[in-house]
């Protein structure tokens, strides 16, 4: 449960959480540890930009001689003894993801979709902060890949994780979902935004609810959460509640809106579970949090 008493799906093992790299904090900050760990049997992500080279369905690891020529190599941790490395590539994006990647996602292990989730999301940020928000001189490795400096001014920066919100909002048995035009035709998912400064998670909530779909909602609880490395976010999943269902769409966040039945719902579920498309819509797929936050509804009415 949590403080609000809203129940947990706690025993949900929820994709791109679990990693069982061991981050090794007193390693990170030891130059001579860190280059004592960086022997023949380290093992390197290999990765194809920011997209990893499977094996089947498995990650593939390289002896660190098989990084590129120069790379700066970012200290993932160790993982049996052996200390994990992946390399900063070329450029970064800022993009969020797209449906090939994630159908190669879906195949992974539990443990592997976490190590990948933890390197794109340190890679692409180095590959994106190569120079000093402070003064514009360029930016350094340091602590093993878990900080960068700047080679002028000594400013440090660090990876950057944002916050998301991700939002069930309920209307007696009805849920509403809403539609991004860059989604796949038929899909619908539950509404999400950032946190922004100044705000709780229950006052960015409410916020966006009421910016992408004119609705106020009240009672506002959290239920799960999710790294996700699209580029770098925390979605924070929770639960609202609304007193009126009357929707005015803010077309620029949203391409349409809509009130679903706890049916439609469930049979949306059944059919992904299928590989199906839904009767009613498509709905998220297990890569997502938003897939694990429509199953816990629906299973609250059991």
């Amino acid at each position: 449960m949590s403080q609000d008493g809203v129940s947990q799906p706690g025993a949900v093992a929820i994709p791109l959480a679990g990693s069982t790299i061991d981050r090794a904090d007193h390693i990170r900050g030891d130059p001579a540890a860190l280059a004592a760990a960086m022997t023949r049997d380290a093992r390197l992500l290999r990765l194809d930009g920011l997209d990893p080279v499977l094996d089947g369905a498995a990650l593939t690891w390289a002896p660190l001689d098989a990084a590129p020529e120069g790379a700066e190599l970012v200290f993932l941790g160790l993982e049996e003894g052996l200390a994990r490395f992946a390399a900063v590539p070329p450029a970064g994006s800022a993009a969020p993801g797209n449906p090939r990647i994630w159908r190669a996602l879906a195949a992974l292990p539990a443990a592997d979709l976490a190590a990948y989730g933890t390197a794109r999301s340190l890679v692409n940020w180095h590959a994106r902060h190569r120079f000093c928000a402070n003064c514009g001189q360029s930016t350094v490795l340091a602590k093993g890949g878990w900080q960068r400096t700047c080679t002028a001014c000594a400013a440090e920066h660090f990876p950057r994780v944002d916050p998301v919100t991700i939002m069930l909002v309920q209307h007696g048995g009805t849920m509403l979902l809403g539609r991004q035009p860059r989604f796949p035709q038929g899909n619908y998912s539950a509404l999400a935004g950032f946190v922004e400064p100044g705000e709780t998670i229950e006052e960015a909530v409410a916020r966006e609810v009421l910016e992408e779909a004119g609705v106020r909602v009240r009672d506002v609880a959290y239920i799960a959460r999710q790294p996700w490395p699209f580029p770098a976010n925390l979605m924070i999943g929770c639960i609202a509640h609304a007193d009126d269902p009357a929707l005015t769409i803010d077309h620029t966040e949203l391409e349409d809106a809509r009130w679903f039945s706890r049916g439609e719902i469930a049979a949306a579920m059944a059919a992904s579970e299928r590989g199906e498309p839904g009767p009613a819509f498509n709905a998220p797929g297990k890569q997502a949090v938003a897939h694990y936050l429509l199953r816990w509804w629906l299973e609250q009415a059991r």
